[in-house]
């Protein structure tokens, strides 16, 4: 079996969102098909309660879903509709905005480690407008599997790693995501299975990693964006444990039109969104 190759690599650079919280932005922005169906990744983590504490006040989304995997810390998450739910470590939250969302996600701590993922993911047009809903799932909920030197938190979506069938907490319809959390010994390998045509990503966050039959490096803070055939072989080049989420889903190969926290498949419907937030009627 061929492994995917990686045709693309970014460093994931420094930014800031909601009220000054300090980020850093994997992907996003320009040329967003090349990641179908991801539209955006943030990892969050700072021990300074003054990088995080002002959080992100009341904001909306309307057109996809967000994915939320805290991996220490304590977040609060209000929305328009009365909910009220709180992420602790390793807790994940899958909220789809759909029609319309008004949230809040402030830290519910003054000090410590505040450290984690946002992902966002679209939506089909078929369901850009379906009500809002989220979920929020404990850590001792979501799969661990632990094999010899290996760790995989599988969160969404089902995979096999040297053999062994990963089966995460969500089953997604339409893009079929797959979301997993992989910590890897010194020296060791990791062989991954993945649908066919579909994209990969895999961002590592700690150590440093070897990629494909080229081994081609990728330290921490790097994205890879993999060929869409093949099976995702890994290897950790560090001396030290390495760390990396792996992404992977069904393009949905639909036209899009994003502006800030809307993303719909075209102008229109982006000004329509516009007007229903301002007019009070965006949910």
């Amino acid at each position: 079996m061929s492994t995917r190759k990686i045709i693309e690599q970014l460093k994931a650079r420094p930014a800031s969102d909601g009220d000054g919280v300090k980020l850093l932005r994997v992907f996003g922005g320009q040329q967003p098909q090349r990641f179908d169906p991801f539209l955006m990744m943030d990892e969050f983590g700072s021990d300074v309660a003054d990088d995080y504490i002002g959080g992100f006040p009341p904001h909306p989304h309307r057109g996809f879903e967000t994915i939320t995997y805290m991996l220490q810390g304590k977040m609060e998450h209000r929305d328009h509709m009365e909910n009220v739910g709180l992420l602790k470590d390793g807790d994940v939250q899958w909220m789809t905005a759909g029609k319309g969302v008004i949230h809040s996600e402030m830290p519910q701590q003054t000090e410590g480690k505040m450290r984690g993922f946002q992902v966002w993911l679209n939506l089909p047009a078929k369901n850009k407008l379906t009500p809002a809903k989220y979920r929020d799932v404990s850590s001792e909920k979501i799969p661990v599997t632990e094999l010899e030197d290996v760790f995989v938190k599988a969160i969404a979506g089902q995979t096999t790693l040297n053999g062994t069938e990963i089966k995460g907490y969500f089953d997604v319809p339409d893009t079929e995501p797959v979301f997993l959390d992989v910590h890897i010994a010194k020296g060791k390998q990791v062989n991954f299975s993945l649908p066919e045509g579909h994209n990969a990503l895999l961002y590592a966050y700690e150590g440093s990693l070897a990629v494909g039959d080229a081994a081609t490096p990728s330290p921490a803070q790097t994205l890879s964006r993999l060929s869409d055939t093949g099976e995702v072989l890994v290897k950790n080049s560090g001396d030290s444990e390495a760390r990396f989420v792996i992404l992977a889903g069904k393009p949905l190969k639909e036209p899009i039109a994003q502006y800030g926290p809307f993303v719909m498949n075209t102008a229109e419907e982006i000004n329509q969104a516009v007007m229903d937030y301002r007019n009070g009627v965006l949910a």
